[in-house]
């Protein structure tokens, strides 16, 4: 059974209770801030998006979306909206596909938290990884169109695109580790979980010799990529929180996890026929970024799946944490919440099958 994740994510409704704000002041602002900006302005909230809370914003000649941080108690160094927007702004101008940045507002003052306001990207977004609206001839094409974009970020020199001090080069797995380790245990509302425990003891002594430091999305799956209309073309890649400076290889495995991950929990192809539906196999997708990016290979893969599956559990606990706390971003994040347990079960597997 597939989770109607596209039903239950894409389009808007008006904004939720204790998601609203001054949309007076909004307007205001981007008066001041959005070039070519004419109101009046209607605000209405996105069902998706786990964390930043995020909204279309209407105009009678153009539209815009809205991402802010949530209201509320705020985990430290989460939801930092200034460092997508930061990093968004820097790809576009490297030629990348993101959407374009207008305007980026650290007065919380003027609507209740940290925002930014950029372009909306008219195209489709599939919810589900079988890509079912695309017929069986065109599929691989939407999965080349994937398989290049990821690529093509990885190419993109940090450097050349300043941001060099964007994260920390090197030593990206043991900081990672350390980093979600550090928030899965502050978030004492969240609770404790053995497989997690077992993962935090276990994990730094698997990290593999060698690294490599590129500009990584941290959650690049389907239903963050926003396809032409009608071409097997990736017009923009949204939702960019959890990017960083990190290893290449890890960003490819997470977004490669889709071969693995339940589409219940998140977009994916466990259980799925691939040959009927004419996907590439995860080996093969895995052979083509390889080719795209000068490797012969991807050693300790399994690893990076691992440790991929481990981080995916803790930011699934902090949506726990933030279900606890009523200030979830979004509708379906309960059901996200439930999953956390299954994900860290996952991994602990993952982890067992390494050793």
């Amino acid at each position: 059974m597939r989770t109607d994740l596209a039903g239950e994510n894409s389009g808007t409704v008006p904004v939720r209770e204790g998601y609203g704000f001054d949309e007076a002041a909004l307007a205001a602002w981007m008066d001041a801030h959005v070039e070519g900006f004419a109101g009046p302005l209607r605000v209405e909230q996105f069902k998706g998006g786990q964390s930043n809370p995020t909204y279309r914003l209407a105009t009678p000649s153009r539209n815009y979306v809205l991402r802010r941080k949530p209201p509320g108690h705020l985990l430290p160094g989460a939801h930092a909206v200034d460092r997508e927007a930061r990093v968004q702004m820097a790809l576009g101008a490297a030629g990348f596909a993101v959407p374009r940045i207008h305007a980026l507002c650290t007065d919380e003052a003027v609507i209740g938290t940290w925002f930014y306001v950029m372009d909306m990207v008219e195209g489709r977004i599939f919810w589900d990884a079988t890509f079912p609206d695309v017929s069986r001839e065109d599929r691989p094409a939407y999965f080349d169109a994937m398989n290049a974009t990821m690529a093509s970020l990885h190419a993109v020199d940090p450097i050349a695109a300043g941001l060099s001090e964007f994260g920390k080069p090197g030593s990206y797995f043991a900081r990672q580790i350390g980093r979600w380790t550090k928030q899965y245990q502050a978030d004492e509302l969240a609770g404790r979980n053995a497989d997690m425990d077992a993962l935090v003891a276990a994990l730094p002594s698997l990290i593999p010799d060698g690294d490599e430091t590129a500009i990584i999305h941290g959650d690049c799956r389907c239903d963050n990529m926003i396809f032409h209309p009608t071409e097997p073309r990736v017009l923009a890649v949204l939702d960019w929180e959890l990017s960083t400076l990190g290893n290449p290889l890890a960003d490819f495995a997470y977004h490669a996890l889709m071969y693995r991950m339940d589409p219940q929990i998140v977009p994916g192809l466990a259980g799925a026929d691939l040959s009927a539906l004419n996907i590439p196999s995860e080996a093969a997708y895995v052979a083509d970024y390889c080719v795209r990016t000068g490797r012969a290979d991807i050693p300790n893969y399994e690893f990076y799946i691992a440790f991929n599956l481990f981080r995916l559990a803790a930011i699934f606990h902090g949506i726990k944490g933030r279900v606890l706390r009523g200030n979830a971003a979004n509708a379906q994040a309960s059901r996200r919440a439930e999953s956390f347990p299954t994900l860290a079960q996952m991994a602990r597997e993952s982890l067992e099958g390494l050793r």
